[in-house]
């Protein structure tokens, strides 16, 4: 599909980059570039600087217009917006183009060799093992999607035919794969697990859980598809038929195999990535790599950067800043990982998304301290005080207070953990931003 001199309408800059590195690339594609959203000038101005240089581009700020959607021969989504949206829906209905960024990514990669990962948890990290773990063998491997540092479009050029490549598609990339004209698929395709997450967007689990299955919907026999035997939607995708060929984790035989020694492995890296780990060596296997390079890869396995990531150490403290867990699922492993500590605090609580904390709630009252649960306001908060008893938590309206207040807590041999459980968009732009502001208040603080 040439883009040169076509009108394309970019729904949605944003202001955390994603759209930003999407106009780029259309522009530097040759496209005639709209650009609407319903933020305004002000609201949107660091991302109208960065694209300043840019001329041939026009700005529908504040408002989306029906005409800009019939004037506009290919409409590209942002992926903070829904394929239900009224204005998709228009655009479908007469007859435009629908793209975003896995589709483009899609269309426009000359490799066919691509592993493809979604999941509720463990869907980066995994991607980033089976990054470091291909590469070891294909220096050429590249990774890409989800990511500021790793953008889709921006990885198309490092792909030839034969690269390796490895993708992290969230259920909101995926939402256009479910279409009938994208036929797009990979290689292998993992879903790492589905737990209840962005319900405000999907609504339902099922739905969510139902486009987490896009990921493999238009794979043949001759793919290979992913999955963890012990999540209890895996009966779910299975009914979907699809057609790659199944391969399961865990595994018995993984346990009982030498490619690392699983006690020594979960008490540096907790339970759950060792099941990360497991799905990581089953797709370098499948795509044919050695027993010994994996082995020779497994000691410096990356630590992903907000994901139960220790950012200071001392003899009497240890702070973990797991800013990315934006689920009650997610806290919940991270606090089963570390609630054996002799004095573990819980700093947690965001934004809401129509998310149910009642198993979070069993879990935090049987591991954790209630006075070192500390909440930090949010919509999703009021729903976790709905589970606590009254006076049983210490809540505050600033990060910075419930630092502070953490610190208080910690005696010797204390461990402060950082996890909200939920998104963080009522104080913060993201959640690594939030995660980012975490570690400036640890430097603040203690450094």
């Amino acid at each position: 599909m040439e883009l040169k001199n076509k009108k394309v309408l970019l729904m949605g800059l944003g202001i955390l980059g994603g759209g930003l590195s999407t106009a780029k690339w259309l522009l530097k594609r040759g496209a005639d570039l709209t650009i609407t959203d319903t933020k305004n000038e002000k609201e949107l101005k660091v991302s109208l600087d960065t694209l300043s240089d840019f001329k041939n581009i026009n700005f529908v700020l504040g408002q989306h217009k029906e005409q800009d959607f019939l004037d506009n021969e290919i409409i590209v989504i942002n992926p903070g917006v829904s394929i239900n949206n009224k204005f998709v829906q228009f655009a479908k209905k007469n007859g435009k183009q629908i793209e975003n960024e896995l589709t483009l990514f899609y269309r426009y990669c000359k490799s066919r060799n691509i592993v493809a990962i979604t999941g509720t948890r463990g869907k980066t990290t995994t991607t980033n093992w089976v990054y470091h773990i291909l590469k070891s063998k294909y220096s050429d491997t590249v990774l890409a999607g989800n990511s500021a540092t790793n953008p889709f479009l921006h990885m198309i050029d490092k792909c030839e035919e034969s690269t390796p490549v490895v993708i992290e598609v969230p259920s909101f990339h995926l939402e256009l794969i479910g279409e009938e004209n994208v036929r797009y698929s990979p290689k292998i395709a993992v879903v790492t697990n589905i737990y209840q997450d962005h319900l405000n967007r999907h609504r339902t689990l099922e739905n969510y859980a139902r486009t987490k299955a896009n990921i493999f919907k238009n794979q043949e026999a001759t793919d290979f598809l992913i999955l963890n035997k012990n999540n209890k939607w895996t009966d779910f995708l299975l009914s979907l038929k699809p057609k790659a060929k199944v391969i399961y984790f865990p595994e018995d035989d993984f346990e009982k195999s030498d490619f690392v020694n699983k006690k020594d492995f979960i008490e540096k890296w907790g339970e759950h990535n060792f099941l990360n780990l497991e799905a990581s060596v089953l797709v370098a296997t499948t795509m044919g790599i050695s027993k010994e390079v994996i082995k020779e890869a497994i000691p410096t396995l990356p630590q992903i950067k907000f994901r139960q990531e220790e950012v200071y150490k001392d003899e009497k403290l240890t702070v973990y800043n797991d800013t990315a867990a934006t689920s009650p699922e997610a806290t919940v492993a991270a606090v089963n990982r570390f609630k054996g500590k002799k004095n573990l605090i819980l700093i947690t609580g965001g934004t809401d998304k129509d998310l149910d904390f009642s198993d979070w709630v069993i879990a935090i009252k049987k591991d954790i301290n209630m006075e070192n649960l500390v909440l930090l306001s949010g919509s999703a908060t009021e729903k976790m005080k709905g589970f606590l008893s009254e006076n049983s938590y210490n809540e505050f309206g600033t990060l910075s207070e419930c630092l502070e207040y953490a610190l208080k807590r910690a005696e010797e041999e204390s461990v402060i953990l950082f996890s909200p459980s939920s998104k963080s968009f009522e104080k913060f732009k993201n959640e690594f931003d939030r995660g980012e502001q975490f570690n400036k208040l640890i430097n603040q603080l203690l450094k």
